[in-house]
């Protein structure tokens, strides 16, 4: 399938897709949104495939919202409209998916970095959410995600005044998994996402869901819930090729079955 506004491409078991409205900053309007929502969707079905890259290139990663867009909407609109469901869909990929960070993660790039199940970022990131200078604050998960990440009171200043934080500063308080030069993001990436794809991809899958619960239930229901994808896995071919691999020292081989 052919896109306009955003770059794939394979490297192996990986798959990468990039944002490609650079004049816009990668700004998420619409359209750009939908074929987002596409590719990693056609990516969750490739078996052949076993993690994703999201990346905006080496300069930016999305600076937000297209507000030119959001100049003409009423509340109405943004109700009929719903694009922001296109948001549940992301979060409904099950394998594994990276965020390559560099530049600007603003507004809804912030959110959609959080979106994802682990952040690499590069010296050049700066994360933030500053909706509130234009009027609008958080309205894709930034207020509820961010809180979570980085505590009550970081997440109020950030919000509140809409100021950034830098990659480091980033990387303190969780809100990335390691920083590294712009020139080898990508590259530390897809070295995450190869290792992740040598995984068993049903464990992957059952862990992933099983951590995110935790940002969305009481611990009680969420260690109930781990208990029962943990019995799950007992039926699943790669868990017992996993265990005779390491009986028999020698390295497993998955299938996803």
């Amino acid at each position: 399938m052919a896109y306009e506004h955003i770059l794939t491409e394979r490297d192996g078991p990986v798959g990468v897709v990039t944002l490609n409205r650079p004049k816009q900053l990668n700004a998420l309007s619409g359209p750009l949104m939908e074929e987002l929502v596409a590719a990693l969707e056609a990516f969750e079905r490739d078996d052949e495939i076993r993690a994703i890259i999201l990346t905006g290139g080496p300069s930016v990663f999305a600076a937000g919202a297209d507000l030119k867009e959001f100049a003409v909407q009423t509340a109405v609109g943004m109700l009929t409209n719903n694009r922001i469901a296109l948001w549940d869909r992301i979060k409904a990929i099950s394998k594994p998916l990276i965020a390559a960070v560099s530049g600007f993660a603003l507004g809804g790039g912030c959110e959609l970095a959080m979106l994802c199940d682990m952040i690499i970022a590069s010296e050049t990131a700066r994360f933030g959410q500053p909706e509130i200078n234009v009027g609008l604050m958080p309205g894709a998960g930034g207020t509820q995600r961010l809180t979570r990440t980085v505590g009550k009171f970081k997440a109020m200043e950030m919000v509140m005044t809409g100021k950034f934080i830098d990659a480091r500063e980033a990387e303190r308080r969780g809100l990335a998994n390691r920083v590294v030069p712009p020139e080898v993001l990508l590259d530390e990436a897809k070295r995450l996402g190869f290792e992740l794809a040598e995984k068993p991809p049903i464990s992957l899958r059952l862990a992933k869901e099983c951590v995110v619960k935790a940002f969305e239930t009481t611990l009680a229901e969420g260690i109930e819930y781990e208990r029962k994808l943990f019995y799950f896995l007992f039926a699943a071919e790669d868990t017992k090729e996993g265990i005779n691999a390491f009986i028999e020292k020698r390295k497993p081989v998955y299938h996803g079955r």
